[in-house]
């Protein structure tokens, strides 16, 4: 029945639909400009009259993954937009409470008629601006307000779409709220924005309405089923089903095109949701995904091809010297070494200068987020380190929320102690200089034994005693809920990582988010990834992959897949991604076990490099920053919302388009080998000779020139 609805949407967008390979082209050979042309602060869009309302759950509400990507565009949404965009999502207090300031919109201002309009029928909707980079306008909607019409609406959903959803879904009937709402208000502001175009001469009003993932869908429906003139966009982040298939343990990639997607989805009890989402997903006038991996998933679960793909960025800032970002490396992760330290007290035998510090950090999703192989790779990293570097230490953290009882009494004690110690160390060192310069005014050298009393000698060895401890350093900083249970200590346990004398990778598990009020490391999570030297994510179901961009943007390399997102827009647009510090681990083509050993070996590999090709690979890495700019892949949400604009509006013209230079979207090369785009695939010379201690061996000369290496 589900299917009969949506054939006419089938039927209607077939000359919309590109496969997989047209989106690649389409992605790489039209995005010619950089969004930075478009930055006029929406003055060409007051004058084509046209408007953007873009639409998500996680509006103003810290949720998940989807509130960083309208987050981080929010500022060059605005530069491009201006007073013509306009967010929308549900009123949650407890956020907006720090994240809104409130203000009503100008007198003669369409948005605040239509605002008052819905006021007069009983909802509470709230407006303002959001204190994020670009303050863009917000519109809130209380769904309480609206919750007396919930039977309306779900009776309209089913009149029209033939989907009924269960009483007792709480989160699907405040997205049915929320939709009907927002549709209410869009046709509305539609009505007001045609009457004050009329009265003042101006063009008929151009509106599009972008939504985000399944909740927010439901507004998209309803626009569409009550045929109100407004064009609309369509992005899923990651597909519905695709998440609880993954979670399953299924073989997913290799049967995306065997299973029958009704059935799953109602075995999980989900299959309402899931038709909102496809509902959407076909009834949209462009539909998108933000990798080519999820548009492969979505055509098979959703039943539609992406007409563009919208890659994720980040809003970043850039450094005025190539140097700021290294020192910023250097001071955190000398915190990270204070929390070895105490963590590790009684049995630092290894020499910090030569441990390095990777990383996973997520959802605790144990399988998706492939904390499995990691630990598995991380077992067979710990063995070649013993065979041929016995004297490199690895120290992996896993940053994974979990339900704790409390710290781990060893943890708070060895930073007890250690800062004891510290403190002793402290106060012997001023009475030595004291005593020394008393001397040394007196014109006498003093004697070792008069510098370092017995008094001193005591308080220091008992601070050391303190430090002695028979057991070994525990593999968790807190005491987890059920751990004979947990997935991650019973990956450990099985690959017998317990932090023992002999082992070169040792292990620490924190399971909550860092934060700076955090009393084991005292630092929030963007210090502590750059104070690390490796992000591993070997992700087996990674719609996009926000992680290891944020450690490209700080200038960290990382290890990721070619079943991510990120992994395979890095794949696509850098020749030598490894060289780049960029890992890209298989799990697509080859079976687990090689998967596991590749992993291995990329950490391996890393292993073996000095400071210097270290440094030198962090550098590359940071230059991979404007690729994931918001001022360059913000292109490809302008693209849809034009492509939409022009399937409801078929005489607009992007007025824009006419000023822009159309420039190549071009990345500066390197002074180093590999140059970064993909067109100099041919030229790109050998990777660097890992191992190497003479530093002409790993880059040119301009290179060590633009490190202060003479």
């Amino acid at each position: 029945m589900f299917r009969r609805q949506l054939s006419f949407r089938l039927e209607d967008s077939d000359h919309n639909v590109y496969g997989i390979r047209m989106n690649r082209r389409f992605s790489r050979v039209e995005s010619g400009v950089d969004l930075k042309d478009y930055f006029d602060r929406g003055d060409i869009a007051s004058r084509e009259n046209r408007w953007t309302f873009e639409i998500a759950w996680e509006v103003a509400n810290k949720v998940g993954g989807i509130y960083t990507v309208i987050r981080s565009k929010a500022y060059v949404s605005t530069e491009e937009m201006g007073e013509q965009l306009c967010l929308m999502g549900p009123y949650k207090e407890h956020c907006a409470r720090t994240e809104m300031e409130e203000m009503e919109f100008p007198r003669g201002n369409p948005l605040l008629d239509a605002v008052n309009n819905l006021r007069s029928r009983g909802y509470k909707v709230h407006t303002g601006r959001w204190l994020v980079d670009g303050n863009p306008q917000l519109i809130l909607f209380d769904i309480g307000s609206g919750a007396w019409k919930l039977d309306q609406f779900r009776s309209e959903l089913w009149d029209k779409c033939h989907v009924g959803v269960p009483h007792l879904d709480i989160e699907t009937n405040d997205a049915i709220i929320l939709g009907y709402m927002i549709a209410e208000f869009l046709e509305e502001f539609r009505r007001c924005a045609t009457e004050y175009s009329q009265a003042n001469d101006l063009q008929a009003p151009r509106i599009v309405a972008h939504f985000h993932e399944w909740q927010a869908g439901v507004g998209l429906v309803a626009l569409r089923t009550r045929h109100v003139e407004i064009a609309t966009v369509f992005t899923t982040h990651a597909t519905l089903l695709g998440r609880y298939l993954c979670a399953g343990n299924t073989d997913f990639y290799n049967n995306l095109d065997k299973f029958a997607v009704d059935e799953e989805a109602g075995k999980r009890q989900i299959y309402h949701r899931y038709c909102i989402e496809r509902a959407a997903t076909h009834l949209a006038h462009v539909f998108t995904t933000v990798s080519e991996i999820t548009g492969y998933e979505a055509e098979h679960l959703l039943k539609r091809k992406p007409d563009i793909i919208t890659p994720n960025g980040l809003n970043v800032k850039k450094f005025s010297a190539i140097h700021e970002f290294q020192n910023l490396h250097a001071m955190a992760k000398e915190k990270i070494n204070e929390f070895v330290r105490g963590h590790f007290y009684g049995h630092m035998d290894f020499d910090l200068d030569k441990t390095l510090y990777f990383f996973i950090a997520g959802r605790y999703e144990f399988g998706n987020k492939g904390a499995d192989i990691f630990i598995e790779s991380l077992a067979r990293l710990n063995a070649q380190l013993k065979h041929e570097k016995p004297d490199t230490t690895v120290v992996a953290f896993m940053i994974f929320p979990t339900k704790t009882n409390n710290f781990n009494v060893d943890s708070l004690r060895g930073h007890a102690v250690v800062k004891q110690l510290r403190d002793t160390i402290n106060g012997v060192q001023q009475g030595i200089g004291k005593r020394l310069f008393d001397s040394c005014l007196k014109g006498n050298i003093p004697a070792p034994d008069e510098l370092l009393t017995k008094d001193d000698l005591v308080k220091i060895k008992r601070c050391m005693y303190a430090l002695q401890r028979d057991s070994m350093p525990p593999v968790t900083t807190h005491n987890i809920v059920d751990d004979w249970n947990d997935p991650v200590l019973g990956a450990i346990r099985r690959c017998q990582l317990f932090n023992t004398v002999h082992d070169r990778v040792k292990m620490v598990f924190h399971p909550e988010f860092l934060t700076s009020t955090n009393p084991l490391f005292g630092i929030d999570y963007e210090e502590f990834v750059r104070g690390c030297h490796l992000g591993v994510f070997p992700s087996y179901y990674e719609p996009w992959g926000y992680t290891p961009a944020e450690c490209t943007v700080m200038g960290i390399p990382s290890v990721t897949t070619n079943l991510s997102g990120f992994g395979c827009f890095m794949e696509e647009h850098i020749s030598d991604p490894k060289s780049y510090g960029i890992y890209i681990v298989d799990r697509r083509y080859i079976g687990l076990e090689n998967s596991i050993q590749q992993l291995a070996n990329y950490m391996m590999d890393f292993s073996r490099l000095n400071r210097r090709q270290r440094i030198i690979q962090r550098n590359r890495t940071e230059r991979l920053s404007d690729l994931l700019d918001w001022r360059t892949l913000g292109i490809y949400y302008r693209q849809a919302r034009v492509k939409a604009l022009q399937s409801v509006y078929p005489d607009y013209i992007d007025e824009s388009s006419l000023y822009s230079s159309r420039s190549n979207l071009n990345f500066s090369r390197p002074f180093s080998e590999p140059p970064s785009p993909s067109s100099s695939r041919h030229t790109t010379p050998a990777p660097s000779v890992h191992g190497s201690d003479e530093e002409d061996s790993v880059d040119e000369e301009t290179e060590l020139k633009e490190l202060g290496i003479k």
